[in-house]
């Protein structure tokens, strides 16, 4: 019977996102799909200079139920947070939100946000000009 109550929660995360759409003027970003169920998930965020703040989030894509509705919950979770806290979310954190169990692939769904969160705060170092 709880299992009910969570996938009514997820559900309407994935029919009514929370934080769905485009961010101007982001600071950070980051992406990942998961070509095994085609979900992809594009996170933005605005940081706040004067205390390293989640001013605000939003995330565009598409995907499964399992990987919008997670998305959906994680951007609720962070926003307002300092960055070095949102950095110490786990996956397990994530998938604890989402109250219900998953099978191995469901997980890369439920995750898809939470790696494109970690890309965000963690973005790649420039790449040097290879050697001459």
């Amino acid at each position: 019977m709880a299992y009910d109550m969570y996938q009514e929660v997820i559900l309407a995360h994935y029919r009514s996102p929370h934080n769905y759409g485009p961010l101007e003027g982001a600071d950070r970003v980051g992406e990942e799909s998961n070509p095994t169920c085609g979900d992809h998930i594009t996170l933005r965020l605005k940081v706040d200079p004067s205390n390293h703040r989640i001013d605000q989030v939003r995330f565009e894509g598409d995907g499964c139920a399992i990987s919008m509705a997670s998305a959906s919950m994680l951007t609720d979770r962070i926003a307002g947070l300092p960055l070095d806290e949102a950095g110490r979310l786990s996956g397990d954190d994530v998938l604890k939100a989402l109250g219900i169990p998953l099978s191995p692939v469901r997980v890369k769904c439920a995750l898809t946000g939470f790696v494109a969160l970690g890309r965000a705060l963690h973005p790649a170092a420039p790449s040097s000009p290879a050697p001459a």
